[in-house]
């Protein structure tokens, strides 16, 4: 694998692997309510539930159940999370949004 676009982006110095590779892709998951990012490295094989939980014990690790957080690609909700990364639409350099599935009050 090559460098990718989402590795030059700024994100968490540790990047979670889990897969490693020529097959891999790089992919970005970025979760607004925290301000940061983190680099994944991945099969297009994987489920996106997997992607999700990792993803979210890295960068929101006080979640209680990842059903409370929606993954998103290119503004669309995955709906469905059991599927693979490649049947749901992710390539290398996609940029996946990890946010809450309802909206927080401001205070």
């Amino acid at each position: 694998m090559s460098a990718s676009f989402v590795s030059g982006l700024r994100a968490r110095s540790q990047t979670i692997v889990l897969a490693e590779g020529e097959e891999t892709i790089a992919i970005r998951v970025e979760m607004p309510e925290v301000w940061d990012a983190v680099r994944v490295v991945v099969f297009p094989r994987e489920r996106v539930l997997t992607v999700k939980e990792k993803a979210l014990a890295a960068l929101y690790p006080e979640a209680d159940t990842p059903g409370d957080f929606v993954l998103k690609l290119a503004g669309w909700e995955i709906l469905d999370e059991s599927v693979s990364l490649a049947d749901a639409g992710v390539v290398d350099d996609s940029i996946l949004l990890l946010t809450f599935r309802r909206r927080r009050a401001v205070r």
